[in-house]
């Protein structure tokens, strides 16, 4: 199984790092209530048992099956979402560090019968898309210091009988191809995974109680820890719609450990295709509910080999990355929550299930909704439990400026599924979102893609095709570039003008002849001009500014104003962003 390196995972979006540092009233308050004798005992002996494809993994002897979900919320919220955990019958989660905020994690897992897959994070972690690089053969400094971080948390944990095992790194080994490359990015695997092999048999030293693991991307990180690795007790890895592909190459791979999924469940944003929109073509709520299933089947399915999963992901952010893979987002519970509680065996009688959206339909969304107007989403919903529905329509603009925030609307129900809402003011491609929450705590979710436009003024664009130049242009490849001052007048909001990052800036267009106009719009990509004034020339030297702005925000600008020339210019004076300008279209009408 190969992950494909293309995109930054979605899952990004969750919290992987350590947790932030808990005030003494958070960590008293997180352990109100933990009066079971449990969660003050002796630690559990944990131990990988058994032989070659005939493996357990067992708790003070007795064989223990890992049922688990990753954990998102603060750990001053364990105590308050640890007894939910346990009701969906997991009996194990997965963090991605330790710290000295931990305990009330543990503490709170251990008091309801719950374990913890207790991460530590090394860089560059993270797989496609993540930064912190390491150069594992002379940073002796950063490994040192590792060597003697990780291991003091174990040894302040190793007791709490919440700890089930340690796992050393999180997708690493493929994130290394960000910081190097050829030959020296293979030494630089080698090296990374000896280095784990070094923090494992340090834990051990401190810790023979406890199993130690090391999670990457892909199955293809497998053969470096084969080859250096061989303190670890057994292998881990993330693997979402290639979940069911890992048995075949560990079958394949002549390996002789075996091994968890510490990340699973549907499609992710790197294995999707895209929609007519050129965005990835995000699952329903049903297929993500299916995928979560799917998942469990195929790793319970390599008996005596895999030996569980902690399934992606017990979050509640209400973001992009949220209502992508949260089981909870806002806290409210979705179909993929009762697909992976039904999986793990937990009580399922008398749930209250939520709203199940089963179509939804983007009016104009492949030809596009002009910015500030109304939208209309029409879909199918039914709540199998008669529950009456309230809808709410939110925009993400994470495709335009990299935003991940979702944004409410203003929403009008006109029954039978279908609403509308004001589309945002600027231009591009969004992801519409809609929420349909059944007010006894559930919710269904859909998403679709949409392309909002510049509004189309009334007259004659007499700038379209004309010849235009600018101070400078954007001449490397990225991001669609070259980016010349033609493609802001070639009446195509898919190209664009991109200047260089200083002030002042200017892109003007020759029109031929003098010509009279009445109206000057601008269609800005997200680096915009906060201040820029519009101006006449005749002979492209001696200029007249009919329009000065000061105020600009990085929308469509409809700009009602009378001028006559052979020559408009743009004249940027402000930047709005760090970045250049960088202007769709520069419309001038008559």
């Amino acid at each position: 199984m190969h992950r494909p390196p293309t995109r930054a995972s979605v899952a990004r979006s969750a919290k992987r790092a350590v947790a932030p540092v808990a005030t003494a009233a958070m960590l008293a308050g997180a352990l109100i209530g933990l009066q079971a004798p449990a969660a003050q005992a002796a630690g559990s002996v944990v131990k990988v048992t058994g032989s070659q494809g005939n493996w357990q993994l067992t708790v003070d002897g007795a064989p223990y099956q890992i049922k688990g979900l990753t954990w998102g919320p603060s750990v001053a919220d364990a105590a308050k979402y640890m007894p939910d955990v346990a009701s969906m019958g997991v009996n194990t989660i997965r963090t991605w560090g330790t710290d000295a905020t931990s305990a009330p994690l543990l503490d709170a897992a251990a008091a309801n019968g719950v374990k913890v897959i207790a991460g530590f994070w090394l860089q560059p972690g993270g797989g496609p898309g993540a930064g912190g690089c390491v150069n594992y053969l002379t940073d002796t400094t950063y490994k040192n210091d590792m060597l003697a971080e990780f291991p003091k948390w174990v040894d302040t944990y190793k007791d709490n009988p919440g700890v089930l095992m340690w796992n050393v790194g999180n997708e690493s080994v493929l994130g290394l191809q960000n910081c190097y490359s050829g030959d020296e990015l293979e030494r630089q695997r080698d090296a990374y995974t000896t280095f784990v092999n070094d923090v494992a048999k340090k834990i051990h030293s401190v810790d023979p109680n406890h199993p130690v693991t090391s999670t990457d991307a892909w199955t293809g990180a497998w053969p470096y820890y084969k080859k250096n690795a061989p303190d670890l007790d057994l292998y881990a890895v993330n693997s979402y719609n290639a979940v069911c592909d890992i048995k075949n190459t560990w079958e394949q791979g002549g390996y002789t450990k075996p091994y968890i999924v510490t990340e699973t469940g549907p499609a992710g944003e790197w294995e999707v295709p895209d929609d007519a929109n050129g965005v990835p073509d995000e699952p329903t709520d049903v297929q993500k509910a299916e995928g979560y299933t799917k998942a469990w089947g195929c790793i319970t399915g390599h008996q005596g080999v895999a030996l569980g999963a902690t399934m992606f992901h017990y979050g509640t952010e209400n973001d992009f990355g949220g209502v992508w893979f949260n089981l909870l987002p806002d806290g409210l519970k979705r179909l993929s929550y009762y697909a992976v509680k039904q999986a793990y065996g937990g009580n399922t009688a008398g749930d209250n299930t939520p709203p199940r959206i089963t179509d939804m339909v983007v009016n104009g969304a492949t030809d596009g909704v002009a910015a500030g107007s109304d939208v209309t989403v029409s879909t199918k919903t039914t709540d199998p439990d008669g529950d009456q529905i309230t809808y709410q329509l939110l925009f993400s603009s994470n495709y335009i400026d990299g935003d991940k925030g979702l944004v409410p609307a203003a929403t009008t129900d006109h029954g039978n599924g279908t609403l509308t809402a004001k589309v945002p003011d600027k231009i591009g491609v969004y992801k519409v979102y809609v929420k349909a929450t059944d007010g006894k705590g559930n919710v269904g979710i859909e998403t679709k893609s949409l392309k909002v436009v510049a509004p189309k003024p009334a007259g004659t664009n007499v700038a379209q095709g004309k010849p235009a130049t600018a101070s400078t242009f954007q001449t490397d490849p990225t991001g669609g570039c070259p980016c010349t001052a033609a493609d802001a007048v070639d009446g195509n909001l898919g190209t664009r003008w991109s200047s260089e990052w200083a002030d002042p800036q200017w892109l003007q267009v020759d029109l031929g002849t003098s010509t009279s106009f009445n109206h000057v719009q601008l269609a800005w990509e997200s680096a915009y001009a906060k201040g820029y004034d519009i101006q006449t020339s005749d002979d492209g030297q001696n200029w007249t500014t009919v329009k000065s702005v000061t105020d600009g925000n990085g929308n469509v600008d409809d700009i009602d104003v009378n001028g006559t020339g052979r020559y408009v210019r743009l004249l940027g004076t402000a930047r709005g962003t760090g970045y250049g300008y960088s202007l769709y279209e520069f419309g001038v009408y008559h």
